[in-house]
């Protein structure tokens, strides 16, 4: 590792509370990318009559699993199937939740939305949907959606900046007026427009908002390449024949990157910030899929069941702090006037 970087590391972990927050956002990250192994409606392992099944990962038949079964598709919940899982001397393995993120919690005894109990840590919806699973699942599509549209958005745009910030001139001029009118297209009456003709889906709401998403970086990517391109090394480099591609990809572009990754995580946060409040106007995800913006949307239906709108603002207020404190963390990191350990000279 270079000096420097391992100057920028020890900035970055000089402020306390984005090295803490990182690693907390990785741990609940690593956690829901394994959803299905945490909250499901399928065991994760039976064994039946000395012969073993991964209902986690498979469909079984009833009558595969015991004789006297349907040939339907087993439903490891239901009493009468699991009555006849024990009488054959089987034994099941749960996950800790044992609700997904579509299932109906059966026997509630109360209508929904259920207040938490035991058996359901954070209550049901409105549908008798378990909440925790739906937090959990919910935070998995966010997260990979928000990471999903920042890299994209942020590979338009930085090729977009780099173009215009190093041929300048005409090319910078027509570029610069047509994201001034791009940017002022009226976004949501367009996505209202576009519900309307399909139904959304997470590859066409990601369709949607990289077409206006990549304009975030393209300004402050502009201004690092007008800059280095009248510096000494890249004239001198254009003099001895280098090509505008190299001299681009190689020369101005590392320096441009510095400036670029301290936006990331704030790009990050607000493309999750976009699909929660896209899901609460109900514009988002289709129907029943889980998602932190339909969960504060059920909350302010359901004013009688505080614990919907309670969790639904404390998680996603929580994902957002936590990537608010980790691009913090970043800036400090790249900040040239940062001595080691965090100190401003």
């Amino acid at each position: 590792m270079s000096p420097l970087n391992r100057r920028r590391l020890a900035n970055f972990r000089a402020n306390r509370r984005g090295w803490w927050s990182l690693w907390i956002f990785l741990a609940l990250f690593g956690l829901t990318l394994g959803a299905e192994l945490i909250a499901n409606d399928r065991p994760l392992l039976a064994k039946v009559e000395g012969r073993w099944f991964a209902p986690v990962a498979l469909d079984y038949a009833e009558d595969d699993v015991v004789p006297d079964g349907l040939p339907v598709t087993a439903d490891w919940a239901d009493p009468d199937f699991a009555r006849s899982v024990a009488e054959r001397g089987g034994w099941v393995l749960w996950p800790p939740i044992r609700h997904d993120a579509r299932s109906v919690v059966r026997d509630l005894g109360r209508p929904a939305p259920a207040p938490p109990s035991s058996r359901n840590w954070l209550g049901t919806d409105d549908q008798a949907r378990d909440v925790m699973a739906r937090v959990i699942y919910g935070f998995r599509i966010s997260v990979l959606f928000g990471f999903t549209l920042t890299v994209l958005a942020s590979i338009i745009g930085i090729m977009a900046g780099a173009v215009q910030g190093y041929y300048g001139g005409w090319t910078d001029l027509l570029f610069q007026r047509f994201i001034e009118i791009w940017s002022g297209m009226p976004q949501l009456f367009l996505l209202i427009i576009l519900a309307s003709v399909i139904e959304p889906s997470f590859w066409t709401l990601l369709g949607f908002l990289l077409l206006f998403s990549w304009m975030g970086l393209v300004g402050v990517v502009r201004a690092e390449f007008l800059r280095g391109r009248n510096l000494d090394y890249v004239r001198a480099a254009r003099a001895l024949g280098v090509p505008d591609r190299t001299l681009m990809w190689r020369h101005i572009l590392p320096n441009a990157m510095v400036a670029t990754l301290t936006f990331l995580p704030f790009i990050l946060s607000g493309s999750v910030t976009v699909l929660a409040s896209l899901d609460f106007l109900g514009f988002g995800l289709p129907p029943g899929s889980p998602s932190l913006g339909e969960l504060l949307a059920q909350g302010k239906n359901n004013l009688q069941a505080p614990w919907l709108a309670f969790t639904g603002f404390v998680v996603l207020g929580g994902v957002l702090t936590l990537l608010i404190f980790i691009g913090e963390a970043v800036r400090d990191a790249f900040d040239p006037r940062k001595l080691p350990g965090g100190q401003r000279s």
